[in-house]
């Protein structure tokens, strides 16, 4: 168990693409979760789950099976913040729409556990066999839990990557737009005799008679400019 976990706190998180990840660490828990022979991780983004990694093809056949249904267990796992343990489809009486379907599947058993994130859920992490009970043992669950840690750690690094891409990009924009309002001002004060202020204000009554940025405005003005020198 201790392997195990060692194993998933040295795949790398940063300076990588989320599906990169992803895919390390579900190819890990594939290794190391006691009784799994397949493994996907899945992901909720508002009100859509999809297979953001997997490993093997069945864990990928039974997630879609759950999408299609609308229910399952690594859906409702992943928006419940729940543990969810099939130990034999043949017999299991929840979910029973998608139990039907995956009874004609090599499925006989399978564990969900969900992605912590910030006080809730974002997913989970499937496990699947072919055994009866496979995933019975508490080893099973730890080592479940581990990785579904790991996965979270990993999405909040590319959430927290993905704002500060944001905001670097707003800064950007904003400044762009300081600087081309304040060039249309200092046009608007050479050509009309007005002081700073009243030169923003016909800025301002522009945009909004014609329904348009403040530096949309601005920039007509300067390029106007621009074009007849």
């Amino acid at each position: 168990m201790d392997d195990a976990l060692r194993e998933l706190s040295r795949v790398a998180l940063g300076g990588r693409e989320l599906a990169d990840v992803l895919g390390d660490i579900t190819a890990i828990a594939a290794r190391v979760i006691p009784g799994a022979e397949s493994v996907s991780t899945t992901l909720i983004r508002g009100e859509k789950a999809f297979t953001a990694a997997h490993a093997g093809a069945m864990s990928l056949e039974a997630d879609e099976l759950q999408y299609e249904e609308g229910s399952g267990p690594c859906i409702d796992a992943g928006r419940g913040g729940v543990v969810l343990r099939i130990d034999d489809v043949r017999t299991e009486e929840r979910w029973p729409d998608y139990m039907a379907r995956v009874r004609t599947t090599r499925v006989r058993s399978s564990l969900s556990v969900p992605l912590p994130y910030q006080g809730t859920s974002i997913g989970a992490l499937n496990v699947y066999s072919t055994e009866v009970a496979a995933f019975a043992s508490p080893d099973s669950l730890a080592a479940g839990l581990g990785a579904a840690e790991m996965i979270a750690v990993a999405v909040a690094n590319a959430d927290a990557h993905a704002r500060l891409a944001d905001d670097a990009r707003n800064m950007r924009i904003a400044m762009e737009s300081r600087a081309v309002i304040e060039q249309a001002k200092g046009v608007l004060m050479a050509q009309q005799g007005v002081d700073a202020e009243q030169a923003f204000e016909v800025l301002r009554q522009a945009s909004q008679r014609y329904n348009r940025k403040l530096r949309d405005i601005a920039a007509g003005i300067v390029d106007g400019v621009v074009a007849r020198s």
